[in-house]
């Protein structure tokens, strides 16, 4: 199967109307919010098309999409731990976590997050009235001397911690050693851990994925198709856990998901493996790329591929204390901040590699005539 992402001309990205390319004007290359530049693959097509036609536009209903990725998981990471009746249907990843954390523990117990991490992490968990505690990662991964020293001194009831996995903005994988030491800490303090595991389907083919309620049994998850396969207008997510909890969720949680979008996301997991696999490839590639230009032409970014997601972490610190700022003005590359992803974001920007390699190369040369002006 041909590379998804080298599929789209610019011409025709230009023409569509996602916040992606409505944000900036026509002459920013932009690389920063987490969409791909890519048609969806046609079993998605498909399926949304014979819904169409069959004038299937009511309200979602059923267990296919839970069931659909139960079998994914199966085939995917070989793991069996999706009991579809523990599975509740959600509007989206972030949603379904405000519930989850609203499930689990009291307003004014907080939520644990280990920076640099997606900033709705601090946004949504605020909404809720809830203080965010920061345990950072340690060179990118996560550190059980962090994590026990922040459960041992968090002073509530029911403490939650929000894991990352795989973790945006690095795209750092998670060990099964690293989950299973932080599922053990959260049993000996107390801490529900719940997990966001949307970018899962994104993990490189030569690194296993881990999920995480495979390490833990009091652990919950919120997975979803729409990062895999760019399906954000679509939404729907499955929130997963080990115990019976959810069924205590409230019932109007259940009228968020989109009808077509459990479709979408369902077409997605049965029949989408062929277009995944050369989106995979066509993202390592991606990886490989972009460390090669930013080695040739602009050294001073420190970058180091990663194993998972479609995001390049860079280091700019070198080059400006607002490097996003200082691309989009100078170069006309927008990229995404690191000053919202907390601690350990400062000087930092987040590259969306989910396009063409002549997109990437042209956002490199534009950003190393910036620096050189």
């Amino acid at each position: 199967m041909l590379n998804p992402l080298s599929q789209v001309s610019l011409e025709r990205l230009r023409r569509r109307k996602s916040v992606k390319w409505r944000e900036y004007p026509d002459d920013v290359l932009p690389l920063w919010v987490a969409e791909m530049d890519v048609d969806p693959a046609e079993p998605i097509k498909q399926a949304i098309v014979d819904a169409l036609e069959l004038g299937d536009t009511g309200y979602p209903a059923g267990t296919d999409y839970p069931e659909a990725l139960a079998a994914f998981a199966h085939e995917r990471w070989g793991w069996d731990g999706i009991a579809v009746e523990r599975t509740a249907l959600v509007s989206d990843v972030m949603l379904g976590i405000v519930e989850l954390i609203k499930l689990v523990s009291g307003p004014g117990d907080p939520v644990i997050v280990s920076p640099p991490v997606y900033p709705p992490f601090y946004l949504f968990v605020r909404s809720t009235g809830r203080a965010v505690i920061e345990a950072p990662l340690t060179n990118g991964r996560l550190d059980p001397a962090v994590l026990e020293r922040t459960f041992q001194h968090v002073k509530a009831d029911h403490p939650v911690y929000l894991l990352c996995n795989p973790q945006n903005p690095t795209g750092t994988v998670h060990t099964r050693d690293e989950l299973t030491a932080l599922a053990g800490l959260a049993k000996r303090y107390g801490v529900r851990v719940i997990a966001d595991e949307i970018h899962a389907p994104l993990v490189s083919q030569s690194t296993k994925f881990v999920p995480y309620l495979s390490v833990d049994d009091q652990g919950m998850s919120l997975m979803s198709a729409s990062k895999g396969w760019n399906l954000a207008a679509m939404r729907a997510a499955v929130a997963v856990a080990n115990t019976d909890e959810l069924t205590k969720l409230p019932e109007e949680v259940s009228h968020g998901p989109s009808h077509f979008g459990t479709i979408a996301h369902t077409a997605a997991l049965r029949h989408g493996g062929e277009w995944l696999d050369a989106l995979l490839a066509g993202l390592d590639e991606n990886r490989t790329l972009l460390k090669n230009l930013l080695t040739e032409h602009l050294p001073e970014i420190g970058y180091e591929p990663s194993e998972a997601t479609f995001l390049a972490w860079l280091d700019c610190r070198a080059i400006s204390d607002d490097p996003a700022a200082f691309f989009v003005e100078r170069g006309r590359v927008a990229l995404m901040s690191g000053a919202g992803f907390g601690s350990g974001g400062e000087g930092h920007v987040r590259l969306n590699i989910g396009t063409s390699p002549e997109i990437i190369t042209e956002a490199v040369t534009r950003m190393a005539a910036a620096v050189r002006r």
